[in-house]
């Protein structure tokens, strides 16, 4: 048997699948395309998580549409984050290409050019389908850990969360949280004090002071009402396709905080939301997250263990997340621990510090005799990378570069009418356009506090009147107190008892 041939069964033998799956392309062997040789990723194992990494212009951008793609065309919705604004075209079907059809008849897949359901979600003041979410859904542990607060300050945070339960007060967006804190070391200091005990007002200036960073970064526009239901983005459309929800994130790039936080509360709302399902025939819902360091280099220890923590749980709620960024090194060890596919496009060793990436890359992966992993990494095309998942019993499937397929969509943006008539055409758009700011934490305490000064000023009048009243029906005339005094009294008698004598 020829080293292809043995090769071919390799790769063959490695993918083999009894369920469903997805083919990303076919396997290489000496920079060569073997036809038929498919790379396949069981949907079954989706939910484990994964990684698309690779330097600028090698194609992880492609890679993602392709799995965004087949995704929808498997009944499973995604949701993407759309941070260079090139993703929206997959509402479009590809025009094609002789390369394409090239590509594919290496492969041995025959190419078909499809447009998929598209959602276009919004964080910022760009057109789409709005998304919210109150300061109450936030609760106080994830917005301490949100602002980096101290323990002291988480503390306080937790006083201000209780008081508003305990008095039912809606805390919405972040003025209502201001109001109340500014509150709680003035007009209410009394009230906080002899309910929760003291609190100090430098620890409540370092909190408002972290709160207004955060607006600074436009969070005043994500926090409030109407707040997004998780359960809309598993919507499937009548063909049984998975919608494709865009986040548009163009606007944001250099507000990571705003970006961290809404990361952080999505997973958090869908862990809580989505049941317990443990590991079946294929995920809920798949998560991509586009230049992933962005959430990583801004988040504080407390943060990142929250995000590992979340990445560890989701998984038995049938939810996959996969990142997507230049180097593997960018995400933490104890999250690359948890991701079960990874496709590493090329890396480039310009520098000793790259040289040393490239190596540690190199040891992520399984050892192959058909390849030196370590060459492989710098040596692959556009549209070419390392893949490595795992079988539907969960062990690691054999490294394979692999020439990738082409995406069914446009690789290109929708123009400004296309757009337009994705955004009229939805329900959710409707759904959440209206911008709800019912009374609550703010417009309560405001009223409370005037009621208050009102009162106050009411009170101020009426002791002073007592207090006049008082003094004249309490003091006595000199004479009157001398004449009925006792001393007074036995010296008249005494006087009277000898006149009588």
């Amino acid at each position: 048997m020829s080293t292809k041939d043995e090769f071919f069964s390799h790769i063959e033998k490695g993918y083999a699948t009894k369920g469903d799956y997805i083919t990303m392309g076919a396997a290489m062997l000496d920079e060569e395309a073997v036809t038929n040789a498919y790379v396949k990723i069981p949907l079954k194992t989706l939910n484990r998580h994964g990684l698309i990494a690779g330097a600028t212009g090698t194609g992880k951008t492609k890679t993602l549409q392709v799995l965004a793609e087949n995704l929808s065309e498997k009944g499973i919705p995604v949701l993407l984050m759309d941070l260079k604004g090139d993703l929206s075209g997959i509402a479009q079907p590809s025009p094609g290409h002789p390369k394409i059809d090239e590509r594919h008849d290496k492969i041995g897949l025959p190419f078909e050019a499809k447009g998929f359901p598209v959602e276009i979600l919004s964080l910022s003041e760009q057109d789409g389908v709005k998304l919210r979410a109150t300061v109450s859904e936030f609760g106080p542990t994830l917005l301490s850990r949100i602002l980096d607060l101290s323990v002291t300050q988480e503390g306080i945070v937790a006083v201000v969360f209780k008081y508003c339960d305990d008095n039912k007060l809606p805390l919405l967006d972040l003025k209502d949280f201001k109001k109340v804190l500014q509150y709680a070391t003035g007009e209410g200091k009394p009230e906080f004090t002899k309910e929760y005990g003291r609190i100090s007002t430098s620890s409540t200036g370092t909190i408002l002071r972290k709160i207004i960073e955060l607006e600074q970064q436009g969070a005043d526009l994500f926090f409030g009402e109407k707040s997004f239901e998780v359960d809309d983005l598993t919507r499937i459309d009548k063909n049984g396709r998975g919608y494709i929800n865009i986040i548009r994130l163009t606007d944001i790039q250099d507000r990571p905080k705003l970006f961290s936080t809404f990361m952080l509360s999505l997973l958090a709302e869908i862990y809580s939301t989505f049941p317990e399902q443990g590991d079946s025939d294929k995920p809920e819902l798949i998560l991509f997250i586009d230049e992933a360091h962005l959430i990583f280099d801004e988040a504080s220890k407390a943060l990142l263990d929250q995000i590992e923590s979340i990445v560890k749980l989701i998984r038995s709620k049938g939810i996959g997340l996969y990142f997507v960024t230049q180097n593997p090194t960018d995400v933490p060890n104890d999250v690359l621990a948890q991701l079960g596919l990874k496709v590493q496009h090329a890396l480039r060793a310009f520098t000793a510090r790259d040289r040393k990436a490239i190596k540690l890359t190199a040891e992520n992966y399984p050892e192959s005799p058909y390849y030196n992993t370590k060459e492989v990494l710098t040596s692959l095309g556009i549209g070419e990378a390392l893949i490595s998942a795992l079988d539907e019993k969960g062990r690691p499937t054999p490294l394979a570069a692999t020439l990738l397929r082409a995406p069914m969509s446009r690789m290109d943006v929708l123009t400004d009418a296309e757009l337009e008539g994705v955004i009229k055409s939805s329900k959710l758009v409707k759904k959440y356009g209206e911008e709800i700011d019912r009374e609550s934490a703010y417009e309560i305490l405001n009223e409370k506090i005037e009621k208050a000064e009102k009162a106050a000023e009411k009170e101020k009048a009426k002791p002073k009147a007592r207090a006049t009243s008082r003094r004249r029906s309490t003091r006595q005339n000199p004479i009157i107190k001398v004449l009925t005094s006792a001393t007074f009294i036995r010296g008249v008698l005494g006087v009277l008892k000898k006149v009588l004598r």
